[in-house]
């Protein structure tokens, strides 16, 4: 103990929360007489509100069920009105069961004879059986002397009727007990021709009140108009007993009030003895109905909270005075604590570690100034730090893109080096044989047989041909303004098998005695409205192909037609197109081989031809014994 009391006259914090204890304690003393006074009261009145809230609540939970039965009802009443035919009631009754989930079943009964093909009685009736919702006709049976149809068929308004018992030995019924909706159907003359009732399980509603338990013995219970159980845990008064049953006015008066309080709708609490128990009962009425319903509490539940807290109160009292000796020494070491995270701070500052940066303080004391004071500077530091840091990765960033600007520059020098160098030499190979025969025609024409002078003609003819193709496929490839044109230009009529001619005949020019089969199933007054200027060059492009690549015996133009579009498939036999290369023919300065002639040009401006009037050009690559391109414009 003397150690204890040195170590408290040592610490300022410790005498301090010493202090405060001893006047806490004594604050605590006098207000525990108090408690007393006033807990029984508040025990009280909490259990009242918790209970009536929950008889609320579950008033309500009834009553929005009860009306998501009359809402769906009155909502398909107008359309039964309006078609009454025996399928339209069928599918109406159906439709209320099958759009509500809390409605057990749905009927729609007529007047006698009013179908007269179905005899005195027609009744559509739907109900939940087993999980399975089951419409039909009901069988004949007289439900005009039955509640639900009579009570509204006399009443000729809405209303509900009492819980009764559905079951029907031979027919479609619903299990147990149920409470039906009824409205009545009126003609155009005001004549009631029918009844809708639509039932609510009375199970599913005893179901619903029994989840609900503010106390572990506390229970729900629902009487009727005259005091009837529709609802109650001991289920050998539903419906054959009253809540007025065996009861003594002398001994069992409070009983009788309650009884006579919920019959007449009133709405409030009441405290009984039931079964030798003080109980606190909490009743209301249903709305729109004439049932009441109620919550039974046994006393010693409700109360059981204040006879808890004498058990509790000396131990909590107890405990509370030590939580506040310690939350006191905590609170005075707090003020101290901001010295000792400067402390730290410093240590990691000058090791170089400003990720956690020493929160600001709300207190306005030297110490609390120092603390903000250090934040502000560390916070400082961390951000100068920050932007070196971003200022760097920037720097990296850029550098990075820089570095891939140049890479591509360097390829696309590269591209056009060797796009030059391609141009070049097959200009420069054909431009070469035209000057080596001008040559000769110049200085030994008159030498020279007639024969080899021809031969000679067509030989610079032919490849001045070729340098015109190259000439103007470059200028096509160049030419931004070219689909504009092609655009402006596609109201021609052109006709399909005269073009097919003149390209076979174009590329006899380039490759004479070329044998070149052509077929058509088209007329040759068969128009389409494209360019044909550029229609015979794309066509062109695909015979040429043919014939540089194929095995030169085997081609065959072919023009068809679907119910869209004309097509020209141009056929050939030879060596094909490899499968790893058929993606690459349509991509521009590109070749298979590069030391092939011409410049990669040709078939993707075709295609890019096509294209801009309106089709489209592919490769057939089910056809394995040579190359078939297939060319589609539209017929208008």
């Amino acid at each position: 103990m003397r150690k204890l009391l040195n170590h408290i006259r040592r610490s300022l914090s410790l005498k301090l929360s010493t202090l405060i204890i001893f006047c806490v304690a004594l604050v605590f003393v006098v207000s525990l007489a108090v408690l007393f006074t006033i807990s029984r009261r508040m025990v009280h009145d909490e259990a009242v509100e918790l209970a009536t809230q929950v008889r609320r609540n579950m008033a309500l939970r009834v009553g929005g069920v009860l009306d998501e039965v009359e809402t769906a009802t009155h909502n398909i009443q107008p359309l039964v009105v309006r078609h009454l035919q025996p399928d339209s009631l069928l599918a109406f009754s159906r439709r209320v069961v099958e759009l509500n989930p809390d409605i057990n079943g749905c009927s729609i009964s007529m007047e006698p004879n009013f179908f007269p093909r179905y005899g005195r009685y027609f009744s559509a009736y739907s109900v939940w059986i087993n999980d399975t919702l089951t419409t039909e006709r009901e069988e004949d049976y007289d439900y005009f002397n039955m509640p639900w149809y009579k009570t509204a068929r006399q009443q000729e308004e809405n209303c509900w009727i009492d819980p009764f018992d559905d079951a029907n030995p031979g027919q479609l019924s619903a299990e147990g007990m149920i409470a039906s909706y009824c409205c009545p159907l009126f003609s155009s003359d005001s004549t009631v021709v029918g009844v809708i009732s639509t039932d609510l399980s009375l199970r599913w509603l005893s179901n619903t009140l029994s989840t609900v338990k503010p106390y572990p013995n506390s229970y729900f219970v629902l009487l009727g108009e005259k005091g009837q159980y529709f609802v109650h845990p001991d289920t050998t008064k539903l419906f054959q007993k009253t809540i007025f049953t065996d009861v003594t006015p002398d001994t069992q008066a409070d009983l009788i009030t309650l009884g006579h309080e919920m019959i007449t709708g009133n709405e409030g609490y009441i405290k009984v003895m039931k079964d030798g128990e003080s109980c606190l009962v909490f009743y209301q009425s249903v709305p729109n109905t004439k049932w009441s319903i109620a919550l039974v509490c046994p006393e010693r539940e409700v109360m059981s909270g204040y006879h808890r807290l004498v058990y509790i109160l000396v131990p909590l009292l107890i405990c509370g005075l030590l939580l506040l000796l310690f939350f006191c020494h905590w609170a005075f070491s707090h003020f101290l604590r901001p010295l000792r995270q400067l402390t730290l701070q410093s240590k990691n500052i000058a090791e170089g570690q400003l990720g956690e940066p020493m929160p600001h303080s709300h207190r306005q004391d030297e110490v609390g100034c120092l603390q903000n004071s250090f934040a502000t500077m560390q916070e400082s530091l961390n951000a100068y730090i920050c932007q070196l840091q971003e200022a760097n990765d920037e720097a990296n960033r850029r550098n990075e893109e820089l570095t891939a600007a140049n890479r591509l520059v360097e390829q696309a020098g590269r591209n056009k080096t060797i796009f030059m160098q391609n141009v070049t030499h097959q200009i420069r190979t054909p431009l070469n044989i035209i000057m080596g025969f001008v040559q000769v025609l110049r200085d030994a024409a008159s030498m020279l047989p007639a024969e080899d002078v021809k031969d000679i003609i067509d030989t610079m003819e032919h490849n001045a041909m070729t340098l015109n193709r190259m000439v103007l496929m470059i200028y096509d490839c160049s030419d931004t303004g070219l689909a504009e044109e092609m655009k402006s230009h596609r109201n021609e009529d052109v006709a399909c098998n005269d073009v097919a001619r003149d390209c076979i005949e174009q590329t006899h020019l380039h490759f004479p005695g070329l044998p070149i089969a052509f077929e058509t199933s088209l007329p040759d007054s068969f128009t389409i409205r494209s360019n044909g200027l550029y229609l015979m060059r794309s066509l062109r492009e695909f015979l040429y192909n043919a014939a540089k690549y194929s095995d030169g015996q085997h081609i065959t133009l072919y023009v068809t037609k679907t119910d869209t579009t004309v097509r020209f498939v141009c056929e050939d036999t030879g060596p094909g197109i490899a499968e790893e290369h058929r993606e690459m023919i349509f991509e521009p300065f590109t070749k298979v081989n590069d030391l092939s002639e011409g410049l990669g040009l040709g078939l993707p401006l075709a295609k890019r031809h096509v294209i801009t009037l309106g089709g489209d050009m592919m490769l057939d690559a089910d056809y394995h014994d040579g190359c078939r391109f297939i060319m589609e414009l539209p017929l208008s």
